[in-house]
């Protein structure tokens, strides 16, 4: 039997700007889960996400490779345009930490979802067609992350279920990573 050999983020350039790199896996460590597995640019595992539910579950876990719980995603129930709000670890769970909503826009179909942090305002813009990926932008329009398909330094691009993610270096890594763990959740890919 062939060794499974997971994909690893070490097989791209260095991102520019010193911005980091991740690679984001849409599968789980766990057997008989859904979920997700972030590596960092030299092919570590930094964040996992478990969904035990089925796919686009009402409850997912952000965790560290230890398996710490950074954040606990939920989805609200009875919200027509779908809305999800993640809770830091170890705070209140009467406030979340942020909020995701999907966004229905007629005229402005790139954006996707509104995502609100404390007092700061992101949005969650689609490139292209759904697979294509996504970036997040802040409210006045600056780049603060891109989720794309993976390509190898060849030009070979990986799977599907293989993302790279690039963040700039201000912003929080494990609040990037639930979010994109969000609109994984909202296209049922988690």
């Amino acid at each position: 039997m062939a060794n499974k050999v997971h994909p690893q983020a070490s097989v791209s350039d260095p991102s520019p700007a010193g911005r980091q790199t991740f690679t984001v896996w849409m599968k789980s460590l766990v057997c008989h889960t859904n979920g997700c597995t972030v590596f960092d640019s030299k092919g570590d595992i930094v964040y996992r996400v478990e969904n035990y539910d089925s796919k686009g579950g009402c409850e997912v876990q952000l965790m560290d490779l230890q398996g710490n719980i950074l954040y606990s995603i939920l989805s609200k129930k009875l919200q027509i345009f779908g809305c999800w709000d993640g809770y830091r670890a170890g705070t209140n769970k009467k406030q979340p930490c942020f909020t995701v909503k999907k966004c229905y826009s007629i005229v402005r179909r790139e954006i996707a979802c509104q995502v609100t942090v404390g007092l700061n305002t992101y949005w969650i813009v689609r490139l292209g067609r759904k697979n294509q990926g996504f970036k997040i932008l802040n409210i006045t329009g600056d780049i603060v992350a891109v989720v794309m398909q993976k390509q190898v330094s060849s030009g070979v691009v990986l799977g599907e279920d293989v993302l790279a993610l690039e963040v700039e270096p201000y912003m929080d890594h494990s609040l990037i990573v639930a979010l994109v763990t969000v609109y994984g959740l909202i296209n049922r890919r988690l």
